[in-house]
C-alpha cells in the first residue's frame, strides 16, 4: 500500500495530525488520533471483506486516515471537520498517487460521514455499496465505549454507543 504510505508520510497529514492531537491532548472523550484513523481503516477493512463489496483497500484506508484530520480546524475556526477533513483530502491524495475519480470518491466519503442521510440509513439498517456508507459504519462502530472512563457524559445516546464488540 505505497500510497498510503505517502499519505502518512505527507507533511499536511502529519501537521493535522499534530494539531489534532494538540487540541485534545486534554480531551477525556474520544480522540481523533492515528489510533482512531487506524480502527476506522481496519474495520472498514472487515466490513469490506464480509460484504463482499469490493472496494479498494487503498481507498478504504486513505478515507479512514483523512476523515477526522481536519477536527482541530473545527475546535479553532468553527470550520465542521468533514468539510475541513475533505478540503485537506483533496491536496493530500493528488499528491499521493490517487487519480481525479479516486480522490472524488474519497472527498465524497469524508464530507457525508456525518450526514443524517447516513444516520438514517443506518439507523434502518441499510447496508450501503459504496466507499461513504462504510465509511460511516466504521467510524461508528470503531468506538470501544464499553470500556470508555468518560461513557456517562457522553453525548451519544445510549443506543449509538458501542456496548458490545463486534469488530
Amino acid at each position: 500500500m505505497e500510497r498510503i504510505d505517502n499519505i502518512i508520510k505527507h507533511t499536511l497529514f502529519v501537521e493535522n495530525l499534530n494539531q489534532n492531537m494538540a487540541w485534545e491532548a486534554e480531551r477525556r472523550f474520544c480522540r481523533h488520533d492515528l489510533a482512531h484513523f487506524l480502527d476506522v481503516a481496519r474495520i472498514a477493512r472487515i466490513i469490506n471483506l464480509e460484504e463482499r463489496l469490493g472496494i479498494e483497500e487503498e481507498l478504504l484506508y486513505a478515507a479512514a486516515l483523512l476523515h477526522d484530520l481536519g477536527r482541530h480546524l473545527q475546535y479553532s475556526d468553527g470550520i465542521s471537520h468533514e468539510k475541513a477533513g475533505a478540503a485537506l483530502a483533496s491536496k493530500i491524495l493528488p499528491d499521493c498517487g490517487f487519480d481525479r475519480k479516486e480522490t472524488e470518491a474519497v472527498v465524497e466519503a469524508i464530507i457525508s460521514h456525518r450526514g443524517q442521510e447516513a444516520e438514517e440509513r443506518n439507523r434502518a439498517g441499510v447496508k450501503g455499496q459504496n466507499l461513504a456508507n462504510v465509511l460511516y459504519r466504521a467510524d461508528k462502530a470503531g468506538r470501544p465505549c464499553f470500556l470508555c472512563p468518560a461513557r456517562q457524559d457522553c453525548h451519544w445516546g445510549e443506543e449509538q454507543k458501542n456496548l458490545v464488540l463486534r469488530y
